[in-house]
């Protein structure tokens, strides 16, 4: 695997594992960001893990103060001393043999269709199916969370059954709700807050995937982790949804 390094504004680095979306790159962002979280080099402030990269910010006053023997003409310092961390850091993990954390598999609740999923309809009619034939084929798919992005807790998640892969709607709606189940692409994902969206909606959840109160883990889902979407009924959202609620402090009426 190719891994290439360059800076990104003065205090960052941008670290690329390739230019594939596949499980392989996948694994390889996922051991780096998990050797990030465990031994982060001194000046560091946070990373942030995509798709096929990962992108390490850095205080570069700190990093001055590192000793360089031999320095590049022409490249900021501060981002010489980050290279060499970072490098470092790839040679442990292939010493190492790499290692991540061990994969959730999270099962998401999803009530299909009508007013929780008003474009399952079209999705059907877009692949000559019909409506519990997009239910089941969503449902058998084997989903990875690649990154987490857009919004709060919004998982983009790979592993959609292609036989269903639909364009987002031309025109997006200006407000999408929490919970919608979307399709993009081969992608799918969760609206986790009311925001504006082009995703074809199939369907929605009641589980809260943000939770800012939440001061340890403000999100429900995170990279790496692995999905099972399955089909509740109406009055099997509501339950759930109240229980949420009551979780969230909320109105559980």
């Amino acid at each position: 695997m190719s891994i290439n390094f360059s800076p990104l504004g003065e205090a960052a680095i941008l670290v690329s594992f390739g230019s594939t979306i596949a499980p392989a790159v996948h694994d390889a962002v996922r051991s780096f960001s998990y050797a990030l979280e465990r031994q982060p080099f001194a000046g560091m402030t946070e990373y942030i893990a995509a798709y096929t990269s990962v992108t390490i910010f850095y205080d570069p006053v700190v990093l001055a103060k590192e000793t360089l023997l031999n320095p590049e003409e022409g490249v900021p310092y501060s981002y010489q001393v980050a290279k060499l961390k970072a490098e470092a850091i790839v040679r442990s993990i292939d010493d190492k043999g790499g290692k991540s954390a061990d994969a959730r598999v999270v099962r998401v609740p999803v009530c299909y269709g009508g007013e929780y999923g008003p474009d399952l309809a079209d999705v059907a009619r877009y692949h000559k199916m019909t409506e519990q034939d997009v239910i089941e084929t969503h449902t058998s798919g084997d989903y990875l969370i690649y990154m987490i992005g857009f919004a709060p807790g919004f998982p983009y998640v790979g592993g959609l059954p292609k036989s269903i892969a639909t364009p987002r709607k031309k025109s997006p709606r200006l407000i999408i709700p929490e919970g919608s189940v979307g399709i993009a692409g081969e992608q799918t994902g969760i609206y986790p807050i009311a925001t504006p969206g082009g995703w074809q909606l199939i369907g929605r959840t009641p589980l809260s995937l943000f939770r800012p109160d939440d001061d340890d883990d403000p999100t429900l889902l995170h990279a790496g982790d692995k999905l099972e979407f399955y089909a509740i009924t109406a009055d099997e959202y509501d339950e759930i949804k109240r229980a949420e609620d009551a979780k969230k402090g909320g109105d559980a009426s």
